[in-house]
């Protein structure tokens, strides 16, 4: 099971927001290519960097730190936020994106997640309030039901879903498991969590969880429990490999 440190760009920041708000936002570092050099260093294989701005307004005002991120760093950087055309796409691989997150886009132009799936390694972002799912920034709700969404990426192409409970994101109280499970259910998709671990057993357990057909996730999203250090990149690291775990 993968570890996904969490870079959220807004202003050319590191910041967290709690549950979506942009209005209850945290900034944890000024110089974004230094955290993830710092998180390269302590042993991820991944990052996952999002473009804030870009999410909310479709302008990828954070795309040269984008840039700078993945050329510092000897580790896959998969990256999203307000990637809403090809062209978009385009840009944040020829910047270094190893996968590149579709959310607004894979809901409003399912058509174009399978043209960029059949030449880039691309995955869905899904950001929901309970089943709900969210768009444009997490600021709209889709109409959409989490669920259904996922099956409906099956045979797409797609390397993963990236599955956020907003209503815990930045909140440390722990991961929406039981949603997760439901999720995990619904697709054959690689399934990665996102959102409310704030502490290593919340690791563990997400480690252990087993749908009913026996899938388990591929990886983990952390922010805030690192920034804030809950636990080390190293110390999130061995609780993932711990038995049980993927």
């Amino acid at each position: 099971m993968d570890l996904y440190p969490a870079i959220d760009l807004r202003g050319g920041r590191c910041v967290r927001l709690f549950q979506g708000d942009y209005a209850r936002e945290t900034v944890y570092h000024d110089d974004p290519v230094a955290q993830a050099r710092v998180f390269a260093a302590a042993g991820a294989g991944w990052l996952h960097v999002v473009d804030l701005d870009a999410a909310r307004t479709g302008h990828p005002v954070n795309r040269d730190a984008v840039a700078r991120i993945a050329s510092a760093v000897d580790v896959r950087v998969q990256t999203g936020g307000g990637v809403r055309d090809e062209a978009a796409a385009e840009a944040l691989f020829e910047a270094g994106a190893a996968r590149v997150v579709l959310g607004t886009a894979a809901l409003e132009q399912p058509a174009l997640v399978a043209r960029l799936a059949a030449r880039y390694p691309v995955a869905v972002g899904l950001d929901a309030r309970g089943r709900d799912v969210a768009v444009r920034g997490w600021l709209r709700s889709s109409g959409h039901d989490l669920l259904d969404v996922a099956r409906g990426f099956e045979d797409q192409g797609v390397e993963a879903l990236v599955v956020t409970e907003i209503g815990r994101d930045g909140t440390l109280e722990g991961p929406d498991v039981e949603g997760l499970a439901e999720v995990l259910d619904a697709t054959s998709l690689d399934v990665i969590a996102s959102g409310g671990v704030g502490s290593l057993d919340d690791l563990r357990t997400l480690a252990a969880l087993r749908s009913r057909r026996g899938r388990a996730l591929a990886g983990v999203i952390v922010g805030r429990a690192l920034y804030e250090e809950h636990f080390t990149v190293a110390e999130a690291l061995a609780a993932l490999a711990e038995p049980g775990g993927r």
